[in-house]
């Protein structure tokens, strides 16, 4: 057996007025992420983190802030090429750990959603899919509602 760890990780600044989706769920805040896509920072994350566990470039060389196809995508889009590009490199899931920091809004009634929409894609049960929540109690630019951030670990196995 074949198996492989990747890392991820993702930041956006926050901004009023501006959507925040996460785990491609619509969630209901005063902020949102700043990006060229969606700014979907979970997704974001693991999408790195697959790509580096199957031995691949970064998200930026698939899907780069400069290539107008991107501009609002929808990041479970973003995902499912991913993961078809893990895919074509013989690999499957075997789980994926992400945490989200952010002050707020709480996100843990979301969390739930978020899993089913990521097993789904990823094509693995909601079981093998973690995501955290946690704040960085007032401290740095998350803490000062700022901006987002998440980190993501999966195992692959091929």
């Amino acid at each position: 057996m074949n198996i492989k760890i990747g890392q991820g990780i993702d930041f956006h600044r926050l901004e009023k007025g501006v959507e925040l989706w996460l785990g491609g769920v619509f969630i209901p805040s005063e902020k949102g992420s700043v990006a060229h896509s969606d700014g979907d920072v979970l997704i974001h994350a693991i999408c790195d983190a697959l790509l580096g566990a199957s031995g691949l470039r970064d998200i930026g060389y698939y899907f780069p802030d400069t290539n107008p196809a991107y501009k609002n995508i929808d990041s479970k889009i973003l995902l499912k090429k991913t993961f078809s590009l893990v895919k074509q490199e013989g690999f499957y899931v075997i789980n994926i750990d992400s945490t989200v920091c952010l002050e707020k809004p709480k996100i843990s009634s979301f969390i739930p959603e978020m899993r089913t929409i990521i097993s789904a894609i990823t094509e693995t049960k909601p079981d093998n899919i973690t995501i955290k929540a946690t704040t960085t109690e007032k401290l740095g630019f998350t803490g000062r509602e700022e901006g987002i951030i998440a980190m993501a670990v999966v195992l692959l196995s091929k």
